[in-house]
């Protein structure tokens, strides 16, 4: 037996880690060059070629991650072992992880709201780090750099390097690594290539004139929450036949796409294999995963600040577009009025199958908050008899947008939900402030046909399910009890059933009919066993 890759011991929670290896400690020097000639850039040193320099800096970045996951990984058995996660200062709010999580933070507060300290020129030609990714800009769609061009190149390539990184630790997983394919694909594809190439197109022929907006075909309301806005929908309609059929696109995403696919698949399909912000999270963020708080108190907490944020979204959003919606029926078919009955009619429905048909699978804080939030809608909603012209829910419009911008759009996504990955784990964003994974686990909790089913018999209580759960799920809770998981909060990463040595978890999206029933059976329950399964 080869003593240097079979490991010994039978502990299920590992040994303490090892120092880094010299190949590894090289990777990191290659890594920090990267990093060195991007911090020279924001500092204003000239480059004199800086497409060559660019690219020398972004090679480095991304070799020296693959050459330290490499070494990490490449003599591993294929599996998980927690690898004394609990040891090291960067995976357990130490030192380190308190520093990486106050230089990303710095970073995303510069990005955010002081973006000319990296160089960003509102008039003339950009300087410092902003300058170095010129080259890049112009090459895909002819413009020069700005800070969200900085963010997204940045962004594509921690996700493809983490990515192939979390290729090789669940290298024995098939699921795992089919998603991760799927995430750098459109985040690489949909969020940066195409976007980019599509604004490179703008005022050509074929658009009869117009400009075909910039769009990230993967993002879907309210993520993009400003999808519906007066400039946006002129943008649309000014790009001839494509850009109503983005817009129909759009559309189509909140009300038939997005429920189907999620009663089919749960909301794994888009938090787990198309989003932005999971990929990011699932691929740098893994090693953060640990982190994230399985507490009541925190569950509660969850629950009640992201369904608020969804409250919020929809309510700046009807009131943006019913600030340029117009009052004469004669010239629009679509008036202010209609538009709110219609709203408050929709949202009408929903409340009311959910209060029918669906009441029993709420516990009752949540049926409280449901009646709560209605009440408060459909009052808002009538208030806008009382609001002046440009005015909702006794608010401007624009007032709504420019706070739910920065307080959710740019505190909580960007600063807090990723800059504070090593404090809060690497799903604090999606845990807390998503609207689209709030909706999407409202729709995957109601009547999805996915879940994660147990054998509670097999479980041994080792508590990795747990404490790899992103989202702070106590998975061990429900497989000692031999309960199917059907949570709200599920991202159906997987990771849980990847992690379990015993095979308890397990993936599923077919009907319930004819399943046995693993809770009676490890209860001891007089059930037939061969009467359930000959009913398939």
């Amino acid at each position: 037996m080869n003593h240097k890759t079979h490991s010994q011991s039978m502990a299920l929670t590992g040994q303490p880690p090892k120092n880094i290896t010299r190949n590894q400690k090289f990777a990191t020097l290659v890594g920090m060059f990267g990093l060195a000639v991007m911090l020279l850039a924001a500092f204003n040193v000239s480059f004199p070629n800086k497409t060559l320099w660019l690219t020398i800096s972004l090679s480095a970045l991304f070799s020296g991650i693959l050459w330290f996951s490499w070494e990490a990984y490449s003599q591993k058995l294929p599996g998980i072992r927690n690898d004394g996660v609990w040891f090291k200062s960067i995976s357990n709010k130490g030192f380190w992880g308190w520093i990486a999580g106050i230089a990303l933070t710095g970073f995303y507060i510069v990005l955010y709201f002081y973006p000319e300290y990296l160089g960003l020129a509102s008039k003339g030609t950009n300087k410092g780090v902003i300058a170095l990714f010129d080259p890049l800009s112009k090459a895909l769609s002819g413009n020069p750099a700005s800070q969200w061009f900085v963010y997204g190149t940045l962004y594509t390539v921690a996700i493809l390097a983490f990515g192939v990184k979390f290729l090789w630790k669940y290298r024995h997983n098939r699921y795992e690594r089919l998603r991760t394919f799927s995430v750098m694909l459109f985040q690489t594809a949909f969020a940066f290539i195409i976007p980019e190439l599509m604004a490179r197109l703008n005022g050509d022929k074929l658009l009869n004139g117009g400009s075909l907006p910039y769009y990230d075909l993967k993002n879907v309301w309210p993520l993009n929450y400003y999808n519906f806005e007066g400039y946006r929908i002129k943008g649309f309609l000014s790009s001839g036949d494509i850009g109503f059929a983005l817009l129909i696109f759009g559309i189509l995403s909140i009300f038939v796409i997005t429920p189907i696919l999620t009663y089919k698949y749960g909301k794994r399909w888009y938090c787990s294999w198309v989003c932005g912000c999971g990929g990011l999270a699932e691929t740098a963020g893994d090693s953060f995963r640990q982190l994230s708080d399985k507490s009541v108190k925190a569950w509660r907490i969850e629950r009640w600040v992201v369904h608020s944020v969804v409250v919020f979204v929809t309510l700046m959003t009807t009131a943006v577009i019913y600030s340029y919606l117009g009052t004469d029926t004669s010239k629009y078919w679509l008036t202010k009025s209609t538009f709110l009955i219609g709203v408050a009619s929709l949202l009408t429905l929903v409340f009311g199958w959910v209060m029918l048909f669906k009441r029993e699978q709420l516990q009752k804080d949540a049926q409280y908050g449901a009646i709560g939030y209605f009440v408060i809608i459909m009052a808002l909603i009538g208030f806008h008899f009382f609001s002046g012209e440009g005015h909702v829910f006794l608010f401007k419009s624009e007032t709504l947008r420019k706070s739910y911008s920065f307080l959710i759009g740019s505190i909580f996504s960007g600063v807090i939900g990723t800059g504070f990955y090593p404090i809060f784990g690497n799903r604090v964003w999606c845990r807390f402030g998503c609207p689209m994974a709030a909706m999407l686990g409202f729709q995957q909790r109601l009547f999805s046909r996915f879940r994660i089913t147990t054998n509670g018999g097999q479980c041994i209580s080792c508590g990795n399910c747990s404490t790899y759960c992103e989202m702070g799920i106590d998975v061990r809770a429900y497989a000692q009890k031999g309960e199917n998981i059907v949570r709200s909060s599920c991202v159906g990463c997987g990771i849980c059933s990847a992690v379990c040595p015993r095979g308890v978890l397990k993936l599923e999206n077919g009907p319930q009919k004819g399943r046995i029933d693993s809770n009676q059976v490890l209860l001891g329950n007089d059930v037939d066993l061969m009467d359930l399964v000959n009913q398939k």
